[in-house]
């Protein structure tokens, strides 16, 4: 008995140990601490991109400490002031956590959400999440999780995150119907990026790709052109492409110096470019902006807001299916092989399910 009440107050999460290494811990369960949380039973999560740059050791993080950011879940719980989400709710757990009612929510930034104090918060690629904000910020998905296809399921997890971003790059990119398109990255950002650019209505998608796999998943997501090269070779091929006019908006989804370069010199003059690779380095060249007449957008995603306005309607309508990023699955006993199998490309994004 006394196993079991302690089992009760525990639950199982992954844990970032040190460069390289990944662990499941059982932590103490996540709990109400705010009238605006709420407790989630997760059911998928998964490994985003960003998440290798601690595991890589490019960037810091605290060690040890629970990880994740994208993840669907059940609510199970809610603090005194939640009523738009109540116990047993199937929900798309955003990374961003906006209030709904600060400047940025208002004006459809809820990335950049002032009232988003997520310190505390243990990280989503676990059995259960304590969710700030929780009242505007979880959107929640008709039904229960039982009522969708495992396709369905994944598509939905994509609306957390990577779908969301990709969307971001687009709109704040000013994509618009019978625009030249290019997309820099080939990642799971990049691909949802190619997913957006066709939903907006881009005549023309140019995915920059090096990668077999994702240059077939591009194509498939609705790319018409596949750039191989990088750099100043890139730049010469796009413009050969397209006429010597350049793109008409550039999705930058990586985050490497040259990366943004390179979107910056594709465009053609007055061309706007979305940015929402995480950048890795501090300075950039704005000069080249300035001569050329390039809009630089972009940013943390406006994820509640797009997934209300757009994209959950759009997953659930079956116009689009981001879902088959997830090119490979595990569960949570086995989040190391997770995250090796997007360190060596083995896989677009690993897919983590939690429970049923």
């Amino acid at each position: 008995m006394v196993n079991k009440v302690l089992e009760e107050l525990l639950m199982k999460t992954a844990v970032f140990v040190e460069p390289g290494k990944m662990e499941v811990r059982e932590l103490p369960k996540a709990e109400i601490k705010k009238p605006t949380d709420a407790v989630l039973k997760i059911v998928r999560a998964c490994v985003c991109g960003s998440d290798l740059w601690w595991y890589r050791g490019i960037s810091k993080r605290q060690q040890p400490s629970a990880v994740g950011h994208e993840a669907i879940g059940v609510v199970e719980s809610v603090g005194a002031e939640v009523t738009n989400v109540k116990p047993g709710d199937f929900v798309i757990a955003p990374f961003t956590h906006g209030c709904g009612h600060c400047a940025a929510c208002l004006a459809g930034f809820d990335g950049d959400c002032v009232n988003n104090d997520d310190d505390e918060i243990v990280g989503y690629q676990g059995e259960y999440l304590r969710f700030t904000n929780a009242n505007w910020a979880l959107v929640k998905v008709p039904g229960q999780p039982s009522d969708y296809s495992d396709a369905q399921l994944n598509d939905l997890l994509t609306l957390a995150d990577v779908m969301a971003t990709g969307y971001h790059a687009a709109t704040t990119a000013e994509v618009k119907a019978g625009d030249t398109v290019v997309v820099m990255g080939d990642g799971a950002v990049g691909l949802c990026g190619v997913i957006s650019a066709k939903l907006l209505g881009a005549k023309r998608i140019i995915a920059m790709s090096r990668h077999a796999d994702r240059q077939a998943l591009a194509r498939e997501f609705g790319a018409t052109d596949v750039v191989a090269e990088r750099g100043d070779e890139a730049v010469k091929k796009v413009f050969a492409m397209t006429d010597g006019a350049g793109a008409d908006a550039v999705l930058e989804c990586v985050g490497t110096e040259q990366s943004v370069d390179t979107a910056v010199k594709v465009g053609r003059p007055g061309a706007v470019v979305g940015r929402v690779g995480v950048p890795q380095k501090a300075e950039m060249n704005t000069n080249n902006l300035f001569w050329r007449n390039i809009g630089l957008r972009g940013g943390i995603a406006s994820v509640t807001s797009d997934d209300h306005n757009v994209l959950l309607d759009a997953v659930l309508n079956g116009t689009i299916h981001p879902g088959k990023v997830f090119t490979k699955r595990f569960d949570l006993a086995h989040v190391q092989q997770a995250y090796e199998a997007m360190d060596k490309r083995e896989a677009i994004k690993s897919l983590l399910v939690i429970s049923d």
